[in-house]
């Protein structure tokens, strides 16, 4: 009889210690886990969103269902890494593009100004510009 009470509580045992696997294998996942995926994620968005020159503002309207709390403190981290490596900010391509698509699908007809009309011209460059050609 203690042989089968044995035998019978090392397979109880042994069933509930692989609870977490087989609730992970049926796509069943803990609050904790859920929560440690949101807060990852909310991080690495406001990372991004530093990394690519937005504002956090701006990060939190384009992310309406991350977390705010762990979208700024990914925003934060990112910014703190980048002064203390010096690194600069690469502004998004994409939304440019975008941008500039739905102003031709509108049809707007007024000229695009190109990126370099944005930005400020440096020291000395109007006596650096190239002549053109005589052909």
């Amino acid at each position: 009889m203690h042989r089968h009470a044995l035998t019978a509580l090392v397979l109880a045992g042994s069933l509930l210690s692989g609870c977490d696997m087989i609730g992970g294998a049926l796509g069943i996942e803990s609050p904790e886990k859920v929560a440690a995926a949101r807060e990852a994620e909310g991080k690495a968005v406001g990372g991004a969103c530093r990394n690519a020159a937005r504002g956090i503002e701006d990060c939190f309207a384009l992310n309406k269902k991350a977390d705010k709390a762990a979208v700024f403190a990914g925003w934060r981290e990112m910014n703190d890494y980048m002064r203390e490596n010096k690194i600069d900010a690469v502004p998004s391509q994409v939304t440019t593009q975008v941008a500039t698509t739905k102003a031709d699908a509108a049809g707007d007809d007024a000229p695009k100004a190109s990126p370099a009309a944005d930005k400020p011209a440096a020291k000395g460059d109007g006596a650096k510009r190239a002549k053109p050609k005589d052909s």
